[in-house]
């Protein structure tokens, strides 16, 4: 269902769901798209981003939310742009030390800047805040230029099952199965604990409720965007906002555009293709973008736009951006007129 945007001259109600490196990426291109509009309706778009948080681990005891951070870093210029996660100009004097020690887990490094995040962010937990809270507080410092809001203030972490040697299941966290063993091992099942008696965090279904675009980055829609749609009442939202919502397909020719996004929808049974992945969102998906090689899905209401995917610069990402935006903006004209 979708409604137009008041005839009355105001910003863009933009939100969108994202999680790390690939959603950040596209964020980044979505505000330089804005920042160049003509027009003020988009010029002074405001954009909320409801980000995964399931992706949150506790280290060294230290509480990291890669996600939230990657987003943060990316749109308030503090990314190491080579890796596209962690702090530009990083050093690895703490992880140095720790691995002196035989302090694990040895897989995962922690930059010299990142701990000071996660040492404000797990202080303040400590004290009771919450993670919406403290997202809020870290965003004070890096100005993203969005209002970035957590999934949830309740902890869910995703764990995947993997087959042992000796026909026996071990479950570990996600990231120990994305970083340490690069997903290579297949995974048997992937499970966002604690999601399911989770509660969207404050603002998050109003945000979808309340927005005039709704957008679904090129995030893995399993580990990313999908989380974040288990989230009780999330999905729901979707569905019934009066806003469009577009997404941009996360895969190319049947291939990830970034990451191991194949694995995790192998372990769910889904084939990597832009069709199947539409298929996930069915139930609310009203535009998406596909590579000019891909086969579109066939669904009726869905409208489907090929176009090139590549972020490969920040022309071409603020270009994408601005495709889902134009579709976004397309079927509410067409509602319109309708």
């Amino acid at each position: 269902m979708m409604a137009p945007v008041s005839d009355a001259i105001r910003p863009l109600r933009i939100t969108a769901l994202a999680g790390g490196v690939g959603g950040a990426r596209f964020l980044r291109g979505l505000l330089n798209h804005l920042a160049a509009a003509q027009d003020p309706v988009r010029r002074d778009a405001r954009v909320t981003v409801i980000s995964n948080t399931a992706d949150d681990i506790t280290l060294h005891g230290l509480r990291i939310s890669p996600d939230l951070d990657s987003v943060m870093y990316t749109l308030g210029g503090g990314i190491d742009e080579v890796r596209g996660w962690g702090r530009a100009e990083e050093s690895s004097g703490v992880a140095a030390e720790l691995a002196v020690y035989g302090a694990e887990p040895s897989w995962f490094t922690l930059g010299d800047k990142d701990i000071a995040t996660h040492l404000v962010r797990t202080r303040m937990l400590a004290e009771g805040a919450t993670l919406s809270q403290v997202t809020a507080r870290l965003c004070e410092r890096w100005q993203p230029g969005v209002r970035l809001l957590p999934m949830t203030d309740d902890v869910v972490e995703t764990h995947v099952d993997l087959a042992g040697p000796d026909g026996s299941t071990r479950r570990v966290h996600f990231q120990e199965w994305w970083v340490r063993l690069h997903a290579a091992v297949p995974a048997l099942a992937i499970e966002p604990v604690g999601a399911a008696a989770a509660t969207p965090a404050p603002g998050v279904l109003e945000a979808v409720r309340d927005a005039d675009v709704v957008v679904l980055p090129p995030s893995n829609p399993v580990v990313s965007i999908g989380t974040i749609l288990q989230v009780p009442g999330i999905r729901d939202a979707l569905a019934a906002t009066a806003a469009p919502v577009v997404g941009v397909s996360p895969v190319i020719g049947g291939a990830p555009v970034r990451g191991m996004a194949d694995a995790c929808l192998a372990a769910i049974g889904v084939p990597t293709t832009a069709a199947a992945v539409a298929g996930l969102y069915a139930d609310f998906l009203d535009g998406w973008l596909v590579a000019e090689e891909d086969e579109p899905p066939v669904r009726a209401g869905l409208h489907v736009r090929r176009r090139p995917l590549l972020m490969s610069d920040p022309r071409a990402t603020a270009d994408l951006a601005g495709a889902a935006l134009d579709l976004a903006l397309e079927l509410v004209d067409a509602e319109r007129a309708a």
